[in-house]
């Protein structure tokens, strides 16, 4: 056999090697059972191949182990094509859609005549275990369009899937996975005797075996259109998740039920902050009294920072005339996020989606200097987008929100000092609400869509440097996100780890040259010429609603003293001393406190267990001593209690902790 060269590259170790023809990836890594398949590294890029893969001279391999985002990815998806396995095997007349790895873990969407329960998948997952155990092999191999109909014929997804081969269509939800725009492939699941148990249409790679699967477990099932497009029929999709060990797997679930003691919509209800109405429809929350109390206090905060920042407060209608929208260029490129338009007095009327456009009315109303410049517009504007109610999810994805929206006019010279500005700006917000982990991600145009993007070459060239600059100077980690500019310029978003690790993007801030030109908004140079400006669109919170329900999260619904709703909860131990500490609350509401007193019928340790389930910051306890001395017991949330403190440094006390933002 004549031998070849190959280099490869594990561990951060990198090396030539000579080998014989016909040698396969898994010879190089044959000492690691964590290398899960191969990477083929080229100058046009990396490949990910089965460990099955033959080398041929020239090759850069690079080791992909398990615990690896491209290793979980690969496991997710042979779990999924064991998931499929198991569910036909256990019910034969279901047909097959896409099964595609996903964030922590995968998916399978199956065509069945009823839909499955919780007691299906405890029998699909023990199926599961005998497939893994059975160590069956995935073995790809190469077909024809032609073939594989032929051989296919009996599943109509895997059908449509070929016909849309190569197209833009087949990058709709997870269907990339199954086809792409080279060669056709199915993976076949072979038994230890050498049969076929089960196959796919699949573009891999996979692991070696069933076997390679250490942990797993089907989380839940749920109806979801074909392709996710609501006009498909509608499957049954199983979720499940996959990791290297038990023990990652245990560690995830265990940040589920975390997550789950967290969820806003739950502590949303338990603490009487907001609700959903379904007379009122779907994604249109609304605010109790004491979720109001949150909200303003954000609002009143945030207002009062854009006005320290050089911001002016403007005001804006919910509605407007479809024209401002075709100015803006929303209604050619976001007519889909809109909802439809009202007819009246012989014109057609657009809930707005966004308050951009009329910001740029205000700033066209009359000429403009430079001078002016940077011309800084801020309201909470309440906007309405036509979410599909498959993506609707609490305070989080809704149809009805409010932004806190800005828009700064500058010279083509000022918008880089102008982005550092923002991006100041928003990180010291964002810290003052207890968000303190961040990273950046810059969102450019795809340049294979055309279509879905405007303005010129240099235009995105220009405005894409300028915020790469600006990010890059905060030291904040930058990552990539090609294709997820808005259609009228790039932009960044910062995303937040909250206190589980969890991350969430949070404001945004986008560079626009479109809008200046469509409004035909144009100021005086120094020079006495008529020049256009830069527009630059910044969200601090993005929407306050979701910002509310990633806060909830983040502190499990514990806010600080600043944003809670109720600061101080005042329990008299018996009602004789009721009265005493509705003169403490009465001298703490003069400071702005929130108080209320429990002279309710309950004892006293059901009053401070109330407190404490309502995740009061503060207590304080008054009996026969207390009054005495003037004084009172401060309890914490956390159970600390001091007895004896002067009403004086109890008020004060809770005064410094609101008016220092503490994190108690």
């Amino acid at each position: 056999m004549s031998e070849i060269q190959i280099v490869r590259s594990h561990a951060g170790e990198r090396e030539e090697r000579t080998v014989t023809t016909g040698t396969k990836a898994w010879e190089l890594f044959a000492e690691d059972a964590d290398v899960v398949a191969a990477r083929l590294v080229d100058a046009s890029g990396a490949v990910l191949k089965d460990l099955s893969y033959e080398l041929v001279d020239g090759d850069v391999v690079e080791a992909v182990v398990i615990d690896s985002a491209d290793g979980h990815d690969i496991l997710r998806h042979s779990c999924a094509h064991v998931l499929a396995q198991a569910v036909q095997d256990l019910f034969p007349e279901a047909k097959l859609g896409i099964g595609p790895p996903i964030e922590n873990g995968f998916y399978y969407d199956f065509d069945v005549p009823t839909p499955f329960v919780p007691e299906d998948l405890d029998k699909i997952e023990t199926r599961m275990r005998k497939i893994i155990k059975e160590n069956q092999r995935f073995s790809r191999r190469v077909t024809t369009d032609e073939d594989a109909l032929v051989e296919l014929a009996d599943e109509p997804y895997k059908i449509e899937l070929i016909g849309l081969k190569g197209s833009a269509a087949d990058a709709a939800e997870g269907a990339s996975a199954e086809v792409g725009a080279g060669e056709l492939t199915i993976y076949d699941n072979v038994g230890r005797s050498g049969e076929v148990a089960w196959k796919d249409l699949c573009r891999g790679p996979h692991l070696p075996t069933t076997k390679r699967i250490p942990a797993f477990k089907l989380m839940r099932s749920a109806a979801a259109y074909w392709r996710g497009d609501e006009k498909n029929k509608q499957l049954q999709r199983i979720y499940g998740t996959a990791w290297e060990s038990k023990e990652a797997l245990d560690a995830y679930l265990d940040r589920i039920a975390e997550a789950e003691k967290r969820d806003h919509r739950k502590l949303g209800r338990d603490l009487d902050l907001f609700s959903f109405p379904d007379e009122i429809g779907s994604g249109l929350p609304v605010f109790h009294p004491r979720g109001g109390v949150i909200k303003r206090v954000m609002e009143d905060y945030v207002r009062q920072r854009h006005i320290e920042e050089g911001f002016e407060y403007v005001g804006t209608p919910h509605i407007s005339k479809e024209q401002t929208f075709h100015l803006s260029g929303h209604l050619p490129y976001y007519a889909d996020g809109m909802f439809p338009p009202m007819e009246f007095e012989g014109a057609n009327y657009y809930l707005k989606a966004m308050n951009c456009p009329m910001h740029n009315l205000i700033f066209r109303s009359r000429g403009r200097s430079y001078r002016e410049l940077p011309l800084r517009l801020f309201e909470f504007g309440h906007v309405y987008r036509y979410e599909k109610s498959g993506v609707i999810h609490g305070l989080t994805r809704v149809r009805g929100f409010a932004q806190d929206d800005s828009h700064s006019y500058v010279t083509p010279e000022q918008a880089p000092s102008e982005i550092k500005h923002l991006l100041a700006f928003i990180l010291g917000l964002l810290r003052d609400f207890g968000l303190d982990d961040f990273y950046l991600e810059l969102s450019t145009r795809d340049d294979s869509k055309p279509d879905k993007f405007v303005g010129s070459d240099e235009d995105w060239a220009t405005a894409t440097t300028v915020l790469e600059q600006a990010c890059r100077e905060t030291g904040l980690d930058l990552v990539p996100d090609p294709g997820g500019a808005a259609f009228y310029g790039p932009k960044v978003s910062i995303q937040a780890k909250d206190a589980i690790g969890r991350t969430w993007q949070m404001s945004t801030i986008q560079y626009d040259f479109n809008q200046p030109k469509g409004f035909d908004l144009t100021y005086q140079a120094s020079d006495g010429t008529r020049q256009q400006p830069v527009m630059i669109h910044s969200a601090k919170f993005g929407s306050i609603e979701r910002f509310i329900g990633v806060l909830v999260e983040h502190y499990a619904g514990a806010f600080p003293p600043w944003l809670a709703p109720v600061q101080v909860q005042a329990i008299p131990v018996a009602d004789a001393f009721s009265e005493y500490l509705h003169d403490v609350a009465r001298r703490m509401k003069t400071q702005g406190l929130r108080v209320e007193v429990d002279d309710s019928d309950d004892r006293m340790q059901k009053k401070i267990r109330n407190a404490q389930l309502q995740k009061v910051p503060f207590m304080l306890i008054a009996g026969a001593d207390d009054v005495e001395a003037g004084a009172v017991s401060f309890r914490y949330r956390d159970g600390r209690q001091e007895n004896g403190i002067p009403v004086d440094e109890a008020i004060a006390r809770v005064a410094a902790a609101v008016a220092a933002r503490e994190q108690v």
